[in-house]
């Protein structure tokens, strides 16, 4: 897989396409033999977090890594062991995240999330007028959600607005401009305490591919509140990890991922033991001594969901998204459900109204892979049952499979 290093001023590893998705498929858990079975947390582990904005996401994206997939292992994770928790962190953006890892996440990214989402809110609140004290108005709501979750246990957003009638306040933003609009009191006030680490989304309405969750404080959700960690430790065991799994790649990638700044990437793998390598041309980074071949996993398909943390995990996609970016990513560059064999996009999928999970190939493939991918769709639907998966994001092909 890896060449021999190249060596100018330095002596520099070759790490090229074939190692990269070698390594995609054994660490992302995506290759045959390496598929977990009940294990939610080791699923999370090896893309780091796992995407939540969609909550079907997260289970479709643990089932294509099990060997024998099954909806309630995650839903058992999230909601009754609470191994698993949702968090606003990185880019502005809800991750499910093993709750051990929980205290490390919130440091590297949610309190800069918490810090800026704050700023804008106050800003909000100065030009609608809502108070002379907009930062004192702010605390008193923030005090009055946390009264009420704590005298009422688990409430939905509408609940909260129903015993508060400040909560249940929508505001005017943008007033006299050409766009104005209106922005509920109690939801921006459940997003800062999400992002504080003081509140947590806690258990799905309805089937785990709905969008509705009740509201819960952390400290009682998990058992304790979140450990305190210095923001600079967090943000370089991220890094860590994070090249862990997703290197070779590039600070851009990270930079990306993270939703840091370039300085703030920088003075992240700082501290690290890594070493550059050679993207066919372009410099990555690996962790130290990460540079050996990785054994060729067997012929392999998977079927990943919209935003799947394995095609949203780099900035540069090229190496396994080839020429199909208009049709498996939407315009602001979330990823769509896409069929992958042998660590590159190949395709995409869809399940239709009537439960039937149909594909397209975007480039050929082998008749035993095809075959395989067919076998896959057939046993996703059927593990889907009853259950149906509409993506918030769909891109061309999702809408293209799903008419």
């Amino acid at each position: 897989m890896a060449r021999s290093p190249v060596c100018h001023d330095r002596c520099v590893q070759h790490l090229g396409v074939a190692e990269r998705r070698a390594r995609l498929a054994r660490r992302h858990r995506l290759a045959d033999e390496t598929r977990a079975d009940d294990d939610a947390v080791a699923i999370a582990r090896s893309v780091v977090v796992l995407h939540a904005t969609d909550p079907a996401t997260v289970v479709l994206s643990a089932l294509a890594r099990m060997q024998r997939p099954d909806p309630m292992v995650v839903t058992r994770a999230l909601f009754e062991d609470r191994t698993l928790v949702r968090m606003l962190a990185m880019r502005r953006t809800l991750f499910t995240v093993p709750a051990d890892d929980a205290p490390l996440v919130h440091a590297a990214a949610s309190r800069a999330v918490a810090a800026a989402e704050r700023k804008r809110f106050l800003a909000m609140l100065e030009g609608a007028e809502v108070s002379g004290d907009p930062a004192r108005w702010l605390r008193a709501r923030e005090q009055e959600v946390l009264r009420l979750l704590g005298e009422h246990g688990e409430l939905t957003a509408a609940e909260l607005s129903a015993l508060s009638s400040v909560l249940g306040r929508q505001i005017v933003i943008g007033a006299g401009t050409s766009h104005p609009g209106k922005l509920g009191v109690g939801s921006r006030v459940l997003l800062l305490l999400a992002a504080q680490g003081k509140v947590v989304r806690s258990r799905t309405i309805g089937a785990w591919t709905s969008t509705r969750h009740r509201w819960d404080l952390l400290e009682r959700w998990l058992g304790a509140p979140l450990a305190e960690v210095p923001a600079a430790e967090a943000r370089a065991a991220l890094a860590a990890r994070w090249l862990a799994r997703f290197g070779p790649a590039t600070l851009a990638d990270l930079s990306w991922w993270t939703g840091w700044t370039m300085a703030d990437t920088r003075a992240a793998v700082s501290p690290l033991a890594t070493e550059p390598v050679d993207l066919d041309g372009t410099e990555g980074l690996v962790v130290l001594g990460d540079t050996e071949p990785t054994p060729e996993p067997e012929p392999w398909v998977a079927l990943l969901p919209s935003l799947d943390p394995t095609a949203m995990g780099w900035k540069q996609r090229d190496w396994y998204l080839g020429d199909h970016k208009a049709q498996v990513f939407d315009r602001s560059g979330n990823a769509g459900a896409t069929v992958w064999a042998d660590g590159r996009i190949v395709g995409g999928w869809a399940q239709r109204a009537s439960g039937e999970v149909v594909w397209r190939l975007l480039e050929p493939l082998g008749r035993e892979q095809t075959e395989a991918v067919a076998d896959a769709a057939g046993r996703l639907e059927g593990v889907l049952g009853e259950a149906r998966v509409v993506p918030r994001f769909p891109a061309p092909l999702d809408r293209e499979l799903r008419a």
